[in-house]
């Protein structure tokens, strides 16, 4: 489902050609688009397809980009907070609406990380073809990156998309290329496979880059219906036969701004997941102070996101805070009090407006998705089988397992752990986690050594740590 429904879905009226014949920026189109987009939103709200708040929060940021354009400012948010914010709405859907949403949302963080022109980029999404190369209007065209000559990578990509016989997506190609052993990868039985690491001079990001561009100058397609797998074109298989020059340019990358790219850096923001940052750090005092009385690490009592959605949510009662991501019954009757408290006080004195409706888990297909995945590991089946089973790649079933065990849910994995992690590395890595201040995946990796421990070993082992200390 597309919600931008404006000018590039009537042909009859705008077609792609009367829209190239222009080489400037045109508010008044983009603002039609803009209405157009609002409208749409509205309508998905009323029909149930979009929650209150799912569109309420759509509207609100169209809303604003055309009072920007009104204002004679044009640009690019300056975080990530919208794309956090959706990313906790869509975690009480099941799982193939949370494919889906996932999906968009990639869509809209690779438009807005690509130094590709945006004219093109966006009459790609809607089907049409922007003829120039520069449009001499979007940032993109106007500060330029310096281009390369992506002759080889993008034959390496297709290649490879052809070997996995075009079973998968943009995130697993770019993870075979760039050698990152994932659960997926080891799942597929692809770590000896020839692309497995082919283009390991680079890192994911930058293959993800260049898969993009594959798609916009139409090597590869997209297979919307299969959640975005890789499909070879006619083109991309002419290209292989016979490679040419396809000029490139490097993706920016706002999440790790650094001195060569100061559009980047200016854009990066903080990661704070448009969460209310005084009372997000009121909440990390408090848990502090209760993991200090009960002698255990701050995460256990509630993880980092849980404390944001706090922060976004304002839960006032136990059964609001259950709604709370990553906080379940027993979590919410054994540590919440305190926190209800706290924030009760808070919008009390604040006068804070609480989201009239605080979002509802879509619990019975998700639900139904957990209990089955807790059964499966009681009856000790491979986690790779558990996965293949719920039609879930490695990486999505540790997220639903993370997320059943920091909702408070005591969940065994030892027979797992103990046939796929190397017994040095579990004692290594409990230790870190007993003296830890944060559970973050990426913290542990610097601190542990990136070079010899596996991201997926590191979250299985916290997943062991959780389970057995805080459940």
């Amino acid at each position: 489902m597309k919600l931008w429904k404006g000018r590039f879905a009537k042909a009859s009226t705008s077609s792609a050609d009367e829209f190239n014949a222009s080489i400037g920026f045109d508010q008044r189109l983009y603002q039609e688009d803009i209405t157009g987009s609002i409208a749409h939103a509205k309508m998905l709200g009323k029909q149930g397809i979009l929650t209150k708040e799912e569109a309420d929060h759509i509207v609100e940021g169209l809303q604003s980009i055309y009072d920007d354009l009104d204002a004679g400012k044009l640009s690019i948010p300056n975080d990530y907070e919208d794309i956090h914010k959706l990313e906790k709405f869509n975690k009480g859907k099941n799982v193939a609406e949370q494919e889906i949403a996932r999906e968009l949302l990639n869509e809209t963080v690779t438009y807005a990380e690509s130094a590709v022109c945006r004219h093109r980029l966006l009459l790609h999404y809607f089907g049409e073809e922007y003829h120039k190369e520069s449009c001499g209007s979007c940032d993109n065209c106007r500060f330029p990156k310096e281009k390369f000559d992506g002759k080889e990578d993008l034959k390496l990509v297709l290649e490879a998309v052809e070997d996995t016989k075009q079973l998968y997506k943009t995130k697993h190609i770019a993870e075979l290329l760039a050698g990152k052993l994932t659960g997926d990868i080891k799942t597929a039985k692809q770590e000896n496979n020839e692309f497995f690491g082919a283009g390991d001079e680079h890192n994911e990001k930058y293959w993800t880059a260049v898969i993009r561009q594959a798609l916009v100058n139409k090597l590869l397609s997209k297979d919307i219906e299969n959640y975005g797998i890789l499909k070879m074109t006619k083109e991309g298989r002419n290209f292989i036969k016979k490679p040419y020059t396809i000029m490139l340019v490097k993706d920016h990358d706002y999440e790790n701004p650094d001195d060569e790219d100061p559009d980047a850096l200016a854009m990066s923001g903080g990661k704070d997941g448009g969460a209310d940052k005084t009372l997000f750090a009121l909440l990390k005092d408090l848990r502090k102070t209760i993991a200090k009385q009960n002698g255990l690490p701050p995460f256990v009592i509630f993880q980092d996101p849980s404390l944001e959605d706090m922060a976004i949510q304002y839960p006032i009662t136990k059964e609001e805070m259950t709604q709370i991501a990553g906080v379940g019954s027993g979590k919410a009757e054994k540590f919440g009090e305190p926190f209800i408290k706290l924030i009760k006080e808070y919008v009390e004195e604040n006068d804070i407006t609480r989201p009239n409706d605080m979002v509802v888990k879509s619990v019975i297909n998700n639900s139904a998705l957990k209990i089955g995945i807790i059964q499966n590991i009681d009856k000790k089946i491979p986690l790779e089988d558990i996965a293949y089973g719920k039609g879930l790649d490695f990486d999505e079933l540790l997220t639903e397992i993370e997320s059943i065990v920091s909702s408070g849910t005591h969940l065994d994995i030892n027979y797992y752990i103990e046939n796929n992690v190397d017994i040095y590395h579990q004692e290594d890595i409990l230790e870190y986690f007993k003296d830890a201040e944060t559970d973050d995946i990426q913290t542990a990796l610097r601190e542990l050594g990136e070079d010899e421990y596996e991201e997926e070993d590191v979250r299985l082992m916290r997943i062991k740590f959780l389970s057995d200390v805080g459940n």
